[in-house]
């Protein structure tokens, strides 16, 4: 499948051309000389900020002691305080009771899924440690993308009915994309009917840990129950930078932002799922920048093509229109360097590393008490909907490495941080708000089925080759503004596109939708669902617990078609 057009794209204020590094003595001096200089810079940058966030800890725990002093609970007012107490006790005592050979050696038929590790959490960065916990398991794939990184494809299985595949079945493969058939994993013509496959990926400095650290709450293990065949998908360099002939210290290493991200990891990952299953499309869904990198890929001038392997788009949180947070001072010293300062600053490689070094020295619980307190102070994130008990082994999946170049496509002066959205520019979007005047905080419960006609014409993201799309946003997420979208496939901009489901959900924050307590009451079900309903192969495949009464979604594209015929 051939790329985009690297000349349109050159001409895109929203995709400005990456540099280019040619192997030279000249260029292996320059990242010597500019290594040192942005490891000072970014260390004394990190410094800071852990610096701010340890002042504002120390202003919540004064106050949370003087509550507690004053003989007040400051937890009562969390939304969850009973239920989090009850969890806590249980998994206590679960813990002093949990016996790995008494477990393992329970009747199969009193409880379906065995666990095969438990006792008290050792805080490890381990997703395969934390499927045993709730009875599944994770096998680890390799995949090169197109221009030769090596990413990790993680697939969640029930290991009562799933044989692993050997490690060099595993391993890459291509880099072509979408010319292999499948399955590679033999089927059992005895077996019961095959899962229908479902993809998930990540947010920005995340891996895709982040849906597998709530127990049986976690989204992964969620779907994996239900009766989908769940696959994990990590962007490049994730927790170690592989590449099939570039070493990490080669600034094209790292020349990528989260168009690449969309166009060639996606891509991989999607065949390689697509290969393994024997299936022609698969359910995707997306969080924070997972949603950024895909709803860039299905635009009608980068890879629409992948939009014809995806039944169904479920986006939450998607991070399309940038919210109020982009103007914290932080994020706007960033946009007010110039790209030589930029990259004097930060580098022309990853993006401050040594938080990498942090998360390998410091012990789990320190390091989830610091990375709760770094993102809650960078991002105003709080803990409120989330299992304190849990806290800790959130933030273990993060962060991960991203490229400078990347983080300077979000915050620099140029493309994110500049036109406050990622396929429109700046211009572009408030000549839309200036059109239509609406209240974004009053979005229909359904999308609109016709063009307003006083809107004018404006520049359409996609084609017909986009899939459906299902979303969920969070309403009070100050880092990303979900309204916005809706209202732009509200307003009929996107003629192609169907909306399937869409939510507000007003108290969610950025990560609640995966990680709130209730995340699988307000999240988990409808995806769920959503998937089932947009199911193309619903005869051969096996029915989600809890979608026996979902009926079939009827795609008005094909209904129109079947009209005029």
């Amino acid at each position: 499948m051939p790329l985009p057009d690297e000349k349109s794209i050159a001409q895109n204020p929203l995709f400005p051309p990456l540099p280019s590094y040619e192997p030279s003595t000249a260029l292996r001096i320059q990242s010597l000389i500019i290594r040192p200089i942005s490891f000072v810079s970014t260390l004394m940058c990190l410094s800071l900020l852990g610096l701010l966030a340890a002042c504002k800890t120390i202003n919540s725990i004064a106050n949370h002691t003087f509550q507690r002093l004053t003989f007040r609970n400051p937890d009562k007012k969390r939304p969850f305080y009973e239920e989090e107490k009850k969890r806590k006790i249980q998994r206590a005592k679960e813990g002093k009771l949990w016996s790995k050979t008494s477990d393992a050696e329970q009747d199969a038929e009193q409880r379906e899924f065995v666990a095969t590790e438990g006792g008290p959490d050792p805080i490890v960065c381990d997703v395969s440690y934390y499927a045993r916990r709730v009875g599944l398991d994770v096998e680890f794939f390799k995949v090169q993308t197109e221009d030769g990184f090596i990413i990790d494809l993680w697939h969640v299985y029930d290991p009562a009915e799933y044989t692993t595949l050997s490690e060099a079945r595993r391993a890459a493969r291509g880099p072509e994309v979408w010319n292999e058939s499948g399955p590679s994993h033999p089927k059992n013509p005895t077996a019961r009917k095959p899962k229908f496959p479902v993809l998930l990926i990540h947010g920005l400095l995340q891996s895709s840990g982040t849906f597998c650290v709530n127990d049986d709450d976690s989204l992964a293990f969620f779907l994996c129950k239900a009766g989908y065949d769940v696959w994990l998908g990590n962007n490049r360099c994730g927790f170690t930078p592989k590449h099939a002939t570039l070493k990490t210290t080669d600034p094209r290493m790292w020349s990528w932002t989260p168009r690449e991200m969309g166009n060639l990891d996606l891509p991989a990952l999607t065949s390689r799922v697509l290969f393994e299953t024997g299936f022609e499309k698969l359910g995707f869904i997306g969080h924070s920048q997972g949603t950024t990198q895909t709803f860039i890929a299905l635009s009608k001038d980068q890879r629409p093509e992948l939009g014809e392997k995806i039944s169904v788009f479920c986006a939450l949180a998607p991070a399309v229109y940038a919210g109020p947070l982009i103007q914290r001072f932080f994020f706007k010293f960033m946009s007010l360097l110039t790209p030589r300062l930029y990259y004097l600053v930060f580098g022309n490689h990853a993006f401050i590393p040594f938080m990498m070094t942090i998360h390998k020295i410091l012990p789990g619980h320190i390091y989830g008490l610091f990375g709760y307190r770094m993102y809650h102070y960078l991002f105003d994130w709080s803990d409120t909907r989330w299992d304190r008990g849990l806290r800790d082994r959130m933030f273990q999946f993060a962060p991960v490495y991203v490229s400078a170049e990347s983080m300077k496509w979000w915050l620099g002066r140029e493309c994110f941080a500049k036109q406050k959205c990622i396929l429109s520019t700046r211009e572009e979007t408030l000549q839309e708000d200036e059109l239509d005047k609406l209240d974004l905080s009053n979005i229909s419960a359904g999308p609109s089925t016709s063009q307003d006609p006083n809107i004018k014409p404006t520049r359409q993201w996609y084609n017909e080759q986009v899939p459906p799309f299902a979303i969920w946003a969070a309403g009070s997420d100050a880092l990303v503004d979900g309204r916005k979208l809706l209202n732009r496939f509200n307003r009929g901009r996107e003629p192609h596109a169907r909306i399937v489901h869409q939510k507000v959900i007003e108290e969610y924050e950025h990560l609640d939708v995966v990680w709130a307590m209730d995340a699988v009451e307000q999240v988990g079900r409808e995806v769920r669902d959503v998937l089932w309903k947009t199911c193309p192969v619903r005869d051969v495949v096996r029915v989600p617990r809890g979608c026996e009464e979902v009926d079939v979604w009827r795609d008005p594209k094909k209904e129109l078609m079947k009209e005029a015929i």
